[in-house]
């Protein structure tokens, strides 16, 4: 896993609703955790553009119905800073479901995705209608 070329400020925490951004059949994901971060007493570890989360399927098809799922943070609202000084931010908080080996399940996505996400996970860009 390569280091963001970006200050990502963290905009989301455990307990966000964010979208799902892919044509697995999930709608909306709930996050739960941050993956691969121990924990500090009474903190909440946040989450922003590029980071693996753990989140619970809040709607969407019966096959992902409450189940616990691998997503990647493709979009934020909170504006994050590029190296060049340029201050980007998005519409809406979204993520696209993974596998085990962080490659996407879905086939597709829907809207853009940001550049920090295709530095950090290559095989990303292929599922990618935009990068942005």
């Amino acid at each position: 896993m390569r280091q963001i070329s970006s200050r990502v400020s963290k905009g989301l925490i455990p307990g966000s609703v964010v979208i799902c951004a892919d044509n697995t059949g999930a709608k909306l994901l709930r996050i739960i955790s941050k993956k691969g971060v121990g924990g500090t007493h009474r903190k909440l570890k946040s989450v922003g553009i590029g980071d693996i989360i753990i989140a619970s399927v809040r709607s969407g098809s019966p096959d992902y119905m409450k189940k616990k799922v691998r997503a990647v943070i493709i979009r934020q609202k909170s504006p994050i800073r590029r190296k060049d000084g340029l201050r980007i931010r998005f519409e809406d908080n979204a993520a696209i479901l993974i596998n085990d080996t962080n490659l996407a399940i879905g086939t597709e996505v829907k809207g853009v995705m940001a550049r920090e996400v295709v530095e950090r996970y290559i095989k990303l860009a292929g599922v990618a209608s935009r990068v942005v």
